[in-house]
This record gives C-alpha cells, structure tokens and sequence, in this order.
C-alpha cells in the first residue's frame, strides 16, 4: 500500500484573509516502510508572511522571494501525491489551502481527484486518546519520537515525524489490543481455576484414633528391616498399600 505523509506551512491560519502557501512537504510510505523518496518545495507566496506564522516556522519574506510560484510546481506535486493514501493531521486546513492554490492556477481539479483517499491523523489521535491533547507536537513526545529539532516547524521535517507517530499510533494500538486480550485471557483462567478448586476437607479423629495412629508411627521407626524374610516383605506391602 502506497501512502504518502503530506503538511505544509502558510504565510497564516485564516484562508479567507488571503493566506497562501508557502512550503509542501510530502514523504512516501509503501507497506508501512519510508521509501526515502521525497518532494520538498518552498513557494513565493506573493503576499507577506503575518508575524505569528513567522514564529511558528521561521521562514520570512525575504527568503521566500525567489522561490518558485505554485504554477510552476503543482505538476510535479501532483504526480507525486496520485493514487496514494494522503495522511495529513488536521486534514481539512491543509487540503483546502493546497486546493485553494489549484483554483488560482485556473485548475479545475482537486487534491481528492489525484489522491486515493485521505485520512486525518488529527481525528484517529481523538479517538486513540479521547480528551486529550493531539498535536503534533504532544504525539510525538507521546510516542517518543527522538531525532528531531523541534525548534521551528516545517512541512517536510513535519511529514517525516508525522510518519513515525501514524506507524507508531497504528502498530502501538495493534500491540495494545493484543496485550489486553492476553491479561483478560489470563484473568479468565485465574477465576476458572479459583472456581473449579476443590476445597480439603477437615476431618476430626478420636483420640483413640490418634493414639492407634501414633503407635503405628512408633512401630515402623523401630522396625529393622530384613528383606530376605517373607513376613518383612509381607509388613512392607501392607505398608505401601497404607499409604497409596
């Protein structure tokens, strides 16, 4: 199965403003391993980039002044993302700021034409950890995700530890599930064992009883031995026949 990890950075949060685009980074996963294939692209967002999403990224004005207006890449980006299984946290911010740059390239299509489907991992972390914070951020320290500098976000660094946690989320709970049917197995046959055991009964005796019992005793300690004589080997047959 064919996956591919998709974020991106904006020059802000709120379409409707005129926020753009001004990273995509996508990572590609076939049967639940990196591949090591990749696309990556900065974008001239031909507008400015507000003061809190500088923060979050880091990227400014200036260096996004030379880079490649979406136009000129979506090709190649869309070659990249079709027929594969599109994992993105937060879905719906991402795909429509990418279809919002389609429609001002005068392009009649949408990520969900070239996709396969696309799942949000935002909504599978609220169902995994309900009540919980799931950022990105949150899972990966969650899951113990290491190797990464998390000083600024980016889509491409973003894609990659998004990878790891959607593995991890995925593989944990499968480990999860697996060891939880074990402990209600082992629950169930500690209960069927409590309740299939036999108690021992206590039985009371005379004290004649214990006396004839305790001379019993008192005869085998002094008893010596002698196999070669039938009426000793008689006495240890009965003897044997005693105790089974």
């Amino acid at each position: 199965m064919r996956q591919v990890i998709l974020d991106t950075e904006t020059t802000g949060l709120d379409l409707q403003s005129g926020n753009r685009l001004i990273e995509i980074g996508c990572v590609e996963i076939v049967d639940r391993k990196f591949t090591g294939r990749e696309f990556h692209t900065f974008l001239n967002p031909e507008r400015a980039v507000e003061p809190g999403a500088f923060k979050v990224h880091g990227v400014s004005n200036d260096f996004l002044s030379d880079k490649p207006f979406f136009k000129d890449i979506y090709e190649d980006f869309l070659a990249f993302i079709k027929d594969a299984e599109l994992l993105i946290h937060n879905a719906d911010f991402d795909v429509s700021f990418l279809n919002n740059e389609l429609k001002l390239s005068n392009l009649e299509t949408t990520v969900e034409d070239y996709a396969s489907n696309v799942v949000d991992t935002l909504s599978m972390a609220r169902q995994l950890h309900p009540g919980q914070r799931n950022s990105l951020d949150v899972l990966t320290d969650r899951y113990n995700i290491k190797g990464y500098d998390r000083s600024y976000h980016g889509a491409l660094l973003d894609s990659k530890i998004l990878g790891e946690v959607y593995l991890s989320m995925t593989g944990g709970q499968t480990k999860l599930d697996f060891n939880q049917a074990m402990e209600k197995k082992e629950l169930s046959l500690k209960e069927n064992f409590i309740n299939n055991s036999v108690s021992l009964a206590k039985v009371s005796v005379s004290a004649e009883e214990e006396k004839n019992h305790q001379e019993y005793l008192d005869k085998i300690r002094s008893r010596t031995i002698d196999l070669d004589d039938p009426e000793e080997q008689q006495f240890i047959d009965q003897l044997i026949n005693n105790l089974a």
